[in-house]
């Protein structure tokens, strides 16, 4: 059997059922899409191989623990999977750009950052104002009305207990649950939030 010309999903199955040079072709198969992609945000081919790297070892990951359905969007799934591995790589390497007096060459007061926002914290913001997003939508309502209103809408605390019809004591306990509450989401889903 000519197995590169099987469909992805069809590879999926016999590697699901023991054939394990399965994955092999599917990976062939997508490589140098997905290399390509990640080395266009990266902008650096080396770093992009040890992304791909990183990208495979997961994606092998979530097919061997049953956490991947088929539903006949590998690819696109894979992609996903690398651009949330080339996320991570930003913000390991997010001090990277940071310059410090002797490397300036010139004095400073202190660590400055380069003032232009780059596409790769553009991403990095992108992705955990999408995350906070989420967790915030998590939140029990009147939870996340009072994190809505202070952090989106700016109000005091007074401006919320107006508008909510609750007492300032009240505005203020339920930011604290929803912090409490925000902060346990976090831990269980060992997210990272940094900007």
């Amino acid at each position: 059997m000519d197995t590169n010309k099987l469909s992805d999903s069809r590879l999926l199955e016999l590697y699901s059922a023991g054939d394990k040079n399965a994955i092999g072709v599917l990976i062939d198969r997508h490589r140098r899409r997905v290399t390509d992609y990640i080395a266009m945000m990266v902008k650096d081919r080396d770093e992009a191989d040890d992304i791909f790297q990183e990208t495979i070892i997961k994606v092998v990951r979530s097919v061997d623990e049953g956490r991947y359905v088929d539903t006949g969007r590998f690819l696109s799934w894979v992609l996903r999977v690398a651009h949330n591995q080339v996320i991570d790589h930003f913000r390991r390497t997010k001090n990277d750009l940071k310059l410090n007096e002797s490397a300036a060459g010139f004095d400073i007061l202190s660590n400055v950052r380069i003032a232009t926002d780059s596409v790769e914290d553009k991403m990095v913001t992108e992705q955990i104002y999408a995350d906070l997003r989420k967790m915030i939508g998590r939140l029990p309502e009147e939870q996340r009305d009072v994190v809505m209103l202070r952090y989106f809408d700016e109000m005091s605390f007074k401006d919320i207990a107006d508008e909510l019809g609750i007492g300032i004591n009240t505005a203020l306990g339920r930011m604290r649950y929803a912090l409490i509450n925000l902060r346990k989401i976090i831990k269980e889903n060992q997210m990272i939030l940094t900007c």
